[in-house]
């Protein structure tokens, strides 16, 4: 089975901003359960959690337990 992609990659996730006890800005996303990072400034904090939750979200053949012709990944937007 191929891949099947969307063209249209948009997902929409609530994100919290806080002030850490060391000045960084940490941010998380609480629908991805330890998705969490942080940055010294607002932008940079939400550019790492972008990335962050890019690569939480990311599938890994490797943790399928099954034969790469039993399987398919697919992209869903909501």
């Amino acid at each position: 089975m191929k891949s099947i992609q969307q063209e249209n990659k948009t997902m929409k996730l609530k994100v919290v901003l806080e002030q850490g006890m060391d000045g960084f800005i940490v941010a998380f996303c609480p629908a991805l359960k330890g998705c969490v990072t942080q940055g010294r400034t607002e932008q940079e904090a939400i550019a790492n959690l972008k990335e962050a939750i890019e690569l939480y979200l990311e599938a890994d053949p490797h943790d399928l337990m099954l034969p790469p012709d039993k399987y398919k990944i697919c992209e869903v937007a909501v």
